[in-house]
């Protein structure tokens, strides 16, 4: 994998606003990316009508509730909840420092997939910052289950997903995606994948409080007799269901607080198994080390990193 100039720290050139509704809250929310030195990594600050504001970074350590989403924080008044889409469409770019300033408890679900956020980047781009970016590479095996379901990390040159899904529904079955995981291929590829559900789930999620903003404007619905209720169909033929899976495990994985070098497997999985996978990593230290570009060229392949010092609370653990 040639790294290029990704072996730099990022940010965004200019701020940049997008506004929506959350999908469980179905209420308004304004968010705004705002750039910021090196070394700050990705920073959400949720803002409080009192004028008080919550800070949380985008790391493993602040990972709170991945039952139907994944969700910074353990505090409903001050957590900030489906943010995997957002951090899907970061980290695939390549930013490494990030301001998300967000006036309520949720990210905006957009159309439901990564596309309006990439878009929004766009319009201001992406600023090299002139200092090394550091990466995490998995140097051995780790491998979690739970029940059917489990998912693995792999030393690899490069980064890498191999996701796999099985669904008891004729319409979605097994499928998987696999693939090197660049900024193109997920343009490509993964960024305009949906989130999904069956219609069947849907009155049990509302007396539950949960995807009240959800509507076939940001979700792909399954019918009870397995067909795709959205008049336009699906955006990608037949497997959007595991692209958007794969979208997902590339948001949650993002919460490494750093990009990583290996390769990520797994079947069955979801929100809850990919934080508990990178959990698994990132608490055993023998699996991987801390590595960044040799000075000498700024084209290296993933192999050539050298590993570096870090300090024992470093920003992916804080």
């Amino acid at each position: 994998m040639a790294i290029g100039l990704l072996g730099f720290q990022t940010t965004i050139a200019a701020p940049v606003t997008l506004t929506g509704i959350g999908v469980h809250s179905g209420t308004p929310v304004t968010i705004s990316f705002l750039p910021t030195e090196a070394g700050t990594g990705i920073v959400f600050h949720r803002q409080h009508g009192n004028g008080t504001v919550t800070e949380l970074r985008a790391v493993s350590s602040q990972v709170g509730n991945t039952d139907l989403c994944t969700v910074l924080g353990t505090s409903p008044a001050t957590s900030i909840a489906t943010v995997e889409h957002v951090m899907a469409a970061i980290y695939a770019l390549g930013i490494d420092n990030l301001i998300i300033e967000v006036d309520g408890a949720e990210m905006p679900i957009m159309d439901g997939s990564s596309a309006p956020f990439i878009e929004a980047i766009d319009q201001v781009g992406v600023k090299n910052l002139g200092v090394k970016r550091r990466y995490i590479r998995v140097t051995k095996p780790v491998r979690i289950e739970s029940g059917a379901s489990w998912a693995e990390f792999r030393p690899h040159d490069g980064t890498r997903f191999e996701v796999e899904i099985d669904f008891d529904s004729p319409l979605i079955g097994r499928q998987m995606w696999q693939g090197e995981m660049t900024a193109a291929a997920f343009r490509n590829e993964l960024s305009r994948a949906r989130t999904f559900g069956f219609m069947r789930d849907v009155e049990r999620l509302w007396a539950a409080g949960f995807a009240l903003g959800s509507s076939l404007e940001n979700s792909v619905v399954i019918s009870d007799d397995n067909t795709v209720v959205n008049m336009e169909g699906l955006r990608y033929a037949g497997d959007e269901f595991v692209r958007h899976k794969t979208l997902d495990a590339v948001g949650d994985l993002a919460m490494a607080g750093a990009q990583f070098i290996g390769c990520y497997r797994s079947y069955r999985g979801g929100h809850k198994l990919n934080a508990n996978a990178l959990k698994a990593l990132l608490d055993d230290r023998s699996a991987y080390e801390v590595v960044e570009a040799p000075v000498r060229s700024q084209q290296v392949r993933a192999r050539e990193f050298v590993a570096v010092n870090v300090p024992e609370f470093a920003p992916w653990s804080a």
